[in-house]
């Protein structure tokens, strides 16, 4: 058996980032950047006030107070987008909204709660600091600045500061497109009949699901019969909108495990038994003329997740240039003990929490792979080493934490 760092391994070496092109903000939002963004303008581009109120000159306002009051009059009124190019003389005020440019001789702001609110002229009963509310041309941002290094994952505050400096679109590497697809003539979709002898799919749901956890594109194609024509077939139909397909099932030493036979005459895939618990049965390589990476995963529900989790998660990321490829380990006290078979990395079902005694991770279900109960309420996943045969209750584990960002 290959071990589980040699298979993914094999993975990440066969599989290669996708190549990057500009796309709008938005498409690229969850994606890491492939250049630099430096900013093209000034943050403000010009200064402007931080409140309503009037702008004024410092010097005239000098001892202003309720007992000494300034009486200025009001030359115009500037807002935000409406307003005309203002200059004020020695003397003057100018009614002003937050975000409106500062009229050219205007160097302070006077907030409208110091003030009478006057119209044609305004009593200003306070005497402001220098520069006071006004937001001063490039004191964010000034243009050539760099704003966003390669490689930085695009998000909401990182758009923001792109839109604000003009940028519309962005170099980033596009979401691969994923076919997921569960094959065996037992498989029926959910809200239909099952007979005697059949079974929901839940896998090729499940697989979509993870596909977009990882903000990649899953195209869920649904069951395959266990008919080598028909799963020939399809894979050629899907080929044409896939950059990765994962399959689940037929992947054994069944008399009816068409996956293995179809792919061994169409393609390269590499069909192994990979030293862990659940999800022994793996299948990796590249069909079609593109040389789409394909992965063939085990039938069992909790197998088939946990394959995801552990080698289809990290390709996946490597094809956005996402960083690190894998979920990074955690340490936790474990509060129950459990045996491991010795010479399988084993992944067990499990709740993982952080209490006023510190990390904790509890053991869930059993270790079957059809289990998919105990998955359901799992967040997290203790890994066992190869070697390892027992672990023993309050001692410190390794932990994958799933559901959250990486």
């Amino acid at each position: 058996m290959r071990s589980v760092d040699e298979h993914l391994s094999t993975i990440l070496e066969a599989v290669a980032p996708l190549p990057p092109y500009e796309q709008p903000l938005l498409e690229a939002v969850g994606l890491p950047i492939c250049e630099d963004i430096t900013a093209a303008i000034d943050l403000p581009t010009f200064d402007n006030s931080a409140m309503d109120g009037y702008a004024c000159r410092l010097l005239d306002l000098e001892g202003a107070s309720r007992d000494a009051p300034v009486r200025l009059p009001v030359v115009g009124e500037s807002a935000a987008g409406q307003s005309k190019a203002y200059g004020l003389a020695p003397g003057q005020a100018v009614k002003i909204m937050t975000g409106a440019p500062l009229p050219s001789g205007a160097d302070v702001v006077v907030p409208i709660e110091w003030t009478d609110g006057g119209r044609a002229n305004v009593t200003i009963v306070q005497e402001p600091s220098p520069r006071q509310h006004v937001r001063s041309r490039g004191e964010d941002v000034r243009g050539g600045d760099l704003l966003l290094e390669e490689g930085t994952v695009f998000g909401p505050r990182q758009v923001a500061v792109a839109a604000a400096t003009g940028r519309s679109v962005v170099k980033a590497r596009p979401r691969p497109r994923v076919v997921v697809l569960s094959t065996g003539s037992e498989l029926r979709d959910p809200g239909t009949a099952l007979g005697f002898d059949s079974i929901y799919d839940s896998n090729s749901y499940c697989l979509a699901a993870a596909v977009r956890q990882t903000q990649a594109i899953a195209y869920r194609v649904g069951s395959v019969p266990d008919d080598p024509q028909e799963l020939t077939d399809t894979l050629s139909d899907q080929l044409v909108r896939a950059d990765l397909v994962v399959t689940s099932g037929g992947v054994s030493k069944g008399d009816y495990d068409v996956v293995k036979d179809v792919l061994t005459r169409v393609g390269t895939v590499r069909f192994t038994e990979v030293a862990m618990q659940p999800g022994k049965p793996q299948g990796f390589g590249v069909i079609g003329e593109d040389e789409t990476p394909i992965f063939t995963l085990p039938g069992n529900p909790v197998s088939a997740y946990i394959s995801f989790e552990v080698f289809v998660l990290p390709a996946i990321r490597r094809m956005m240039g996402m960083l690190p490829y894998r979920r990074p380990l955690l340490r936790a006290r474990v509060t129950s003990g459990f045996g491991s078979p010795r010479g399988r990395r084993q992944f067990v079902r499990s709740t993982f929490e952080v209490t006023a005694k510190g990390a904790e991770v509890t053991p869930i279900g059993g270790h079957g792979s059809h289990l998919l109960g105990s998955l359901s309420m799992s967040n997290s996943l203790i890994v066992v080493p190869d070697a390892e045969t027992e672990v023993v209750k309050d001692s410190t584990v390794d932990v994958m934490v799933l559901d959250r960002d990486l």
